[in-house]
């Protein structure tokens, strides 16, 4: 009987770890309530033109908006382009042309065997180079900022301006309610969701080699570390920080026009 009793106790735990696995993908891939609200809002000024680029072996669907200076928006894992709607709009309204790829595997943009951030940063460099785009500025929201540094970083020279937000230069930044239930689904099999485990491996040396400037933002609840995020910025030799007070991974961007008003202040402020 109390063996019986130890089995049963195992399910349940077992159930409840699945759950747990479930909820901390979920609100990284839907990015919190940011994006319900984003969802609900609907999109009808949203009018761009898309296209596809093949580049490293995938194909690569795009989206642009507007006229004007160019700013490439990323979004984050297992998102899409059209997360970052409301941000699109309001660039393109105020004079910029807009270019927001699906990054691999996600969206529309084709599959690859496995997926790594510095083949997603080669695939933007590869992008801009077929865009024929002059130092773009570049916005990436969580995995976009990531993407956004190992741009700079692999290819330096190549962006005019930066700016990430609820990015991670290594696993060990995530917070632990958000990590643990993604390395127990982890299948070490070149996922996307192994990608959050594993990577990304950026030393603050390789932060020290960006020149360009930087804007570095976070929401108070974010599931990015606070002192991570500071490290980030503090590394960066012409960065800013800003801790969105009350702001999760999310709430502040997906649907809402608090990210698109900051980034139009650094833009304007950077001669952009």
């Amino acid at each position: 009987m109390g063996n019986k009793k130890r089995t049963i106790s195992k399910k349940w735990l077992l159930l409840l770890i699945s759950g747990l696995a479930i909820l901390g993908i979920g609100i990284f891939l839907n990015h919190g309530e940011g994006a319900l609200k984003g969802a609900a809002s609907g999109n009808d000024l949203y009018t761009g033109e898309t296209g596809t680029q093949s580049v490293n072996g995938v194909n690569i669907f795009y989206e642009t908006l507007g006229e004007g200076t160019p700013v490439i928006l990323l979004h984050g894992n297992g998102g899409s382009h059209e997360d970052l709607f409301m941000e699109m709009e309001q660039l393109a309204e105020a004079g910029y042309r807009v270019y927001a790829p699906d990054s691999r595997g996600q969206g529309k943009s084709s599959a690859a065997k496995e997926y790594h951030y510095h083949d997603m940063a080669d695939d933007v460099y590869e992008l801009i180079r077929a865009w024929g785009l002059e130092k773009p500025a570049l916005y990436g929201w969580s995995d976009g900022g990531i993407i956004g540094l190992l741009t700079e970083i692999r290819h330096p020279g190549t962006l005019g301006l930066l700016a990430v937000s609820g990015a991670n230069i290594s696993p060990e930044g995530l917070e632990d309610s958000f990590l643990m239930p993604i390395r127990f689904i982890s299948g070490n099999n070149g996922s996307l969701t192994d990608m959050i485990v594993n990577e990304p491996d950026i030393s603050t040396q390789e932060l020290a080699s960006i020149q360009i400037p930087v804007l570095v933002t976070a929401g108070e609840r974010d599931i990015i570390k606070q002192e991570h995020t500071e490290m980030i910025a503090e590394s960066i030799p012409n960065a800013e920080l800003m801790i969105l007070e009350g702001e999760d991974h999310g709430s502040y961007i997906a649907g809402s026009p608090k990210m698109g008003e900051i980034l139009l202040d650094f833009l304007r402020r950077n001669g952009m």
